[in-house]
């Protein structure tokens, strides 16, 4: 029971810093992040500096992680807009970046495996076919994955026709390789079923990625991580919605990648959305890899042009500025005001391409009804820092913007009330929420200013 109620530790390790937030029973927490130095400092000794931080030699703990540059996922199916496109849209939710996607029999195309190969994917999620549809596809991909050489070391989740999986996941065993095998992500048209390849991708990052990023030679921390970061926030940003009781849509600015969260509770026509022959997540996440405060600062101005939107001379000499110099953090009002204005074009940019249909004909993220917008990322953060813990510049500049898009193509919400996440606890939320929902459910009012409808 004391081991119950003690303060459990969360540590997010990331590519550039490492953040940890020590969560007592009650929900009340304290923070630290120290530089990740990955590849250059064992993250056991980032750990054991944290844990002093925080004065918490003995706490327990987990951690989930995005260094090494994340989850890596390339994605092989039958039809590049049917199973091609679930398995996608599986692999985002999942936690991963999509680095490459191939569709129809790679045996017919002598340069489909080297352009799989050249993508360095840490998983294959290998998908086609209804249950009860084309089997024949499938087969085919195992066979000619089951015999190429440059991607044997990558394990295989196989999550395709249910007749033919067991055979095309026995094909890859015999070829040498590490796979599992899981219910169809697309058992039927309409229909998408992430949960089982999702769980068998988290699986594998645990197994086969963490150790082989060269985060830590040290099995217990090894063992500690329980998932990626991305897929441990989208979990935070269903219990958001849970604890908010509305839909949710949150915007993750980096220094590389923007991402998009939301979780919906379609209603009325929403919930039957039946023009897409892959149904919608309605717990989804986009990764846009050219828009980003940082490494992606002039991207994201490029981006911005293309959407029409307007970009000052200043930001564009400020974006160019920042992106040959990532680790750099202003230190004028001038400056913050720069770089709060190049995250409203980030995040605008972001959720435009989040809420719009991903194919010709198919329906828009239904993203109306969404109650609560959140701003997150380590710049926003540093804002709100800077501020002495005030979000209305953040709002005004970044998420005021999104709200009032109507250029953008996409529903906005009614009534969305904009806020910041401005001590980083969604992460840490996704890790408590199996075993410790009260802790999380607490964690996550510190979003919503301790005001939230009863869980």
């Amino acid at each position: 029971m004391a081991q119950h109620r003690a303060p459990i530790l969360c540590v997010d390790v990331g590519s550039t810093w490492t953040k940890a937030a020590l969560v007592a029973a009650d929900g009340s927490f304290r923070t630290a992040q120290r530089p990740t130095d990955a590849g250059r400092t064992d993250v056991a000794l980032t750990l054991d500096r944290l844990r002093t931080d925080l004065d918490a030699p003995d706490a327990p703990w987990r951690a989930c992680s995005s260094a090494g540059g994340g989850l890596r996922i390339a994605v092989v199916g039958f039809e590049r807009e049917v199973t091609a496109r679930a398995g996608s849209l599986v692999a985002l939710s999942a936690g991963g970046s999509v680095v490459h996607v191939a569709s129809g029999a790679l045996d017919t195309d002598p340069e489909a495996l080297a352009a799989l190969a050249e993508a360095r994917p840490d998983v294959l999620l290998l998908v086609g076919g209804t249950d009860g549809g084309n089997a024949a596809v499938l087969l085919r991909n195992a066979a000619a994955l089951a015999g190429a050489e440059p991607l044997r070391e990558v394990p295989v989740v196989v999550a395709g026709n249910r007749e033919a999986a067991p055979t095309a996941a026995a094909t890859l065993v015999a070829g040498g390789r590490t796979v599992t095998c899981v219910e169809n992500v697309l058992p039927a048209i309409g229909t998408i079923e992430p949960a089982a390849a999702r769980s068998a991708i988290r699986a594998a990052f645990l197994d086969h990625v963490i150790g082989g990023k060269h985060l830590t030679a040290d099995p217990a921390v090894l063992a500690g991580v329980i998932g990626p970061t991305p897929d441990l926030v989208l979990i935070g940003v269903e219990v958001l919605a849970r604890v908010a009781g509305c839909d949710v849509l949150v915007v993750d600015v980096g220094g590389a990648t923007t991402d998009v969260y939301s979780v919906i509770t379609p209603a009325g026509e929403d919930a039957e959305i039946v023009g897409d022959v892959v149904a919608p997540l309605w717990q989804a996440r986009t990764v846009e890899a050219d828009l980003g405060m940082r490494w992606s600062a002039a991207t994201t101005l490029e981006a911005a042009r293309r959407e029409g939107l307007a970009v000052p001379d200043d930001l564009a000499a400020h974006a160019w500025a920042a992106a040959d110099h990532p680790s750099w953090v202003p230190t004028t009002d001038a400056a913050w005001a720069l770089d709060l204005a190049l995250g409203g074009l980030a995040a605008r940019v972001a959720v435009r391409r989040h809420a719009r249909p991903s194919v010709p004909g198919a329906q828009p993220r239904p993203l109306s009804e969404v109650g609560l917008l959140v701003g997150s990322g380590g710049v926003l953060r540093a804002a709100v820092a800077r501020a002495g813990g005030s979000r209305s510049a953040v709002i005004d500049a970044v998420l005021a913007p999104v709200l009032a898009d109507r250029a953008g193509s996409w529903a906005l919400p009614h009534a969305a009330r904009p806020v910041v996440d401005g001590r980083y606890v969604l992460a840490a939320a996704g890790m408590l929420e199996r075993d410790h929902p009260d802790r999380a459910a607490a964690l996550v009012r510190d979003v919503l200013g301790g005001v939230a409808q009863p869980v």
